[in-house]
């Protein structure tokens, strides 16, 4: 009989080959997780099955609440079966299999059947019976081989076995699992960074709340479970979770319920239009929401809510662009933090690239990193290696925040490079190509990258030097680095130059009049009634007539002369326009000084009515410096050296932050020597050479 854990699973997923041909390998999953769940309940039933029939017929009529505490006190677990069959009398009436095995899934209570539901596994039940493999597949689950009553495997056991499963048929299921499945070793050294500093886990019967917003197949709670479980065997983990994807929802609630968890705590739907738990406070949260996926069928619920309740809400500080939500998941775990006053709480995501530095100062992103950041809730960044995710070969980083810092940390952060911390894999899954090396292999000799990474954290030293082998090979860099928090903010600042035109009116600029919009606008109509629109339309005709004959009397008056003082220009102008009684109106006034104004730098400033000088947009430029800097100094030594008519435009002037982790990384690799990528040539034109001959 299978009892360990590993001759579990091996058994287990050794029924897929009766699958092979009508399933491909990623839908083994679809048939494999269903009938595991069914199998563990049905055992776990077993035992008090004929007491629960017995004592249903005075229960009938009763609300479903009434009826499941009576039962449970029966079955000591939170559900129940009424059906007269089981698992394996099912296989005496092969004829009626599947019908049957239908019938006995609907007589569970209403929280598995939900379950059975969002698996879809009716339609995996007909498929099996259409291609006569489902009395095969049931006879295996049924068999002596395998004993899965909580008698014979407990419930933490029985939930590693499930886990395993669930990494299995994710990885089968390559690029799709990404979507809810994080690879194991990411999650365990997020789960170490979360909760290696907290001293009071090993306190008796420590009761902690961890919550996982995009919880997927729930792999980050059953992590931190585990972790917590490992530091004290009576410590009481409460687990909290919430997922809009079906599948994922039943795989999650599912794992809980066979490890004995509170299936209540588990629900399904969208985190921001639908919070499953509302007003509620959690010690530890952790994420890997999606990347890069808009939340446009979000934005009416999202933007409504900033617009309403502001910071009283979760979103008041501001909105990531519509393509990429990732920032709104960590403002709503910000927003279920403990007050610190209170104990406080930690949290850890993962992100890819883009939360560190996309969007300008005064955009959605800039805002949150700014609100963040001088909230002083963020304590480190972790750059991982690329290629660990099923679904992505791109660069990602674990953020990790809290609002109870320890004195040394505190309006500091630290950002570690473990970038080289991996091994390959044998085998590529998807994009997976990497893994981090969670135990000491003395034959590959690859060495812990995880409890590395963690001490790096845990010693907080600046410009840390590390060495450790990266696939097999020794490796040797600077790992971590302390900045404050003020280091990664600055002020965009406007630099502005004055506007300086000449003027004349010679033919070739009084052309440029006709595409000047304000002017052709002139021959145009809005009126509905054809008799009204025809009239202004020719009325407008008239008037472009009268101003081309204006400029070009302005032209003979002129003649070539170049005006460099636009007021000196003007009052030629008007005294022109008050001869021929033409009366420009400022909109026309301002398109015909557009088409017979030109730049120069020779010219005098133009100025507004209170002499201020007018900006040219055209040389207008921004400048970011940094916070820690006065901005008034550099542009004093950076910019007026330069153009000494510069000015700042202080009603333009934005705070913005961002993180250019790789930037701050970054160490220069000399190019190599000529006579070295010489020999390399020559050595392959030789073998060119040596190949044609052969040939």
């Amino acid at each position: 009989m299978a009892n360990s854990h590993k001759e579990i699973v091996n058994f287990i997923w050794g029924i897929c080959n009766l699958l092979r041909g009508p399933y491909k390998r990623n839908e083994y999953r679809k048939v494999i997780l269903p009938l595991t769940v069914l199998r563990r309940f049905d055992l776990t039933l077993a035992p008090t099955k004929a007491k629960v029939l017995e004592a249903f017929p005075q229960l009938k009529g009763k609300s479903e609440s009434i009826i499941m505490a009576q039962l449970k006190t029966i079955t000591n677990v939170p559900f129940y079966n009424l059906s007269r069959m089981t698992f394996q009398s099912l296989l005496d009436d092969p004829n009626n299999l599947a019908p049957n095995l239908n019938s006995y899934i609907n007589a569970f209570s209403p929280n598995i059947r939900n379950i059975f539901e969002r698996f879809e596994f009716g339609t995996q039940v007909n498929k099996m019976a259409e291609k006569n493999l489902l009395y095969q597949v049931l006879k295996k689950f049924a068999s002596n081989e395998i004993d899965l009553s909580p008698q014979t495997v407990s419930n933490m056991e029985m939930g590693r076995v499930f886990e395993e499963l669930i990494r299995i048929g994710a990885e089968q299921a390559n690029e799709e699992a990404g979507e809810h499945f994080t690879p194991r070793e990411v999650i365990r050294l997020m789960v170490n960074l979360l909760l290696a500093p907290e001293e009071d886990l090993r306190r008796s019967h420590v009761v902690k709340t961890i919550y996982d917003p995009a919880c997927g197949t729930g792999g980050m709670l059953s992590t931190a479970e585990e972790y917590i479980k490992s530091l004290n065997n009576e410590a009481m983990p409460q687990l909290y979770g919430q997922d809009w994807n079906d599948d994922a929802y039943a795989v999650c609630l599912s794992d809980m319920l066979i490890k004995g968890e509170n299936g209540d705590n588990i629900k399904l739907g969208c985190t921001f239009e639908h919070d499953g738990f509302q007003n509620m406070k959690f010690d530890y949260m952790l994420a890997n929401p999606p990347f890069g996926v808009e939340w446009k069928q979000q934005e009416h619920f999202i933007k409504s809510e900033a617009e309403h309740l502001g910071f009283d809400g979760r979103f008041g500080t501001g909105l990531p662009r519509i393509n990429d939500g990732a920032l709104l998941f960590l403002q709503h775990m910000i927003s279920k933090m403990v007050p610190a006053e209170k104990g406080g709480s930690r949290l850890g995501i993962v992100f890819n690239g883009s939360p560190l530095f996309t969007g300008d100062a005064g955009s959605g992103e800039s805002n949150i990193r700014q609100w963040i950041i001088e909230n002083d809730w963020l304590e480190a960044i972790v750059a991982l290696p690329d290629q660990l995710f099923y679904n992505t070969g791109i660069s990602t980083y674990i953020w990790i925040l809290t609002n109870r810092k320890i004195p040394q940390r505190q309006g500091k952060i630290q950002l570690i490079d473990a970038r080289n911390f991996w091994n390959k894999m044998p085998k590529s899954l998807g994009n997976k190509r990497h893994l981090l090396g969670d135990e000491f292999n003395e034959e590959r000799k690859e060495y812990p990258h995880i409890q590395q990474i963690t001490r790096i954290y845990g010693e907080f030293q600046d410009n840390q030097t590390f060495t450790t082998e990266c696939d097999g090979k020794p490796w040797t860099g600077i790992v971590s680095k302390i900045f404050d928090n003020e280091y990664f903010g600055y002020r965009k600042i406007t630099v502005e130059r004055p506007l300086r035109l000449n003027f004349a009116a010679p033919p070739e600029r009084i052309a440029r009049l006709e595409e000047i919009t304000a002017f052709q606008k002139l021959a145009s109509s809005t009126k509905k009634n054809p008799k009204q629109h025809s009239e202004e339309i020719e009325a407008g005709k008239k008037r472009q007539e009268e101003i081309r004959t204006f400029l070009r009397d302005l032209g003979k008056a002129t003649g070539e002369t170049i005006y460099r003082d636009r007021k000196e220009f003007l009052t030629q102008m008007k005294s022109l326009d008050k001869a021929s009684g033409i009366r420009l109106s400022a909109p026309e006034l301002k398109a015909i000084l557009s088409a017979l104004g030109e730049r120069d730098e020779t010219a005098e400033i133009c100025r507004d009515a209170k002499g201020n000088p007018e900006p040219d947009a055209e040389l207008r430029d921004t400048e970011n410096v940094p916070l820690t800097q006065d901005y008034h100094d550099y542009f004093a030594a950076e910019v007026l050296p330069h153009v000494p008519d510069a000015w700042i435009d202080e009603s333009k002037t934005k705070i913005g932050y961002e993180i250019p982790l790789n930037r701050l990384f970054y160490q220069y690799t000399p190019p190599r020597d000529l006579t070295v990528i010489e020999e390399e040539i020559k050595e392959l034109e030789e073998e060119i050479l040596t190949l044609l001959e052969e040939k």
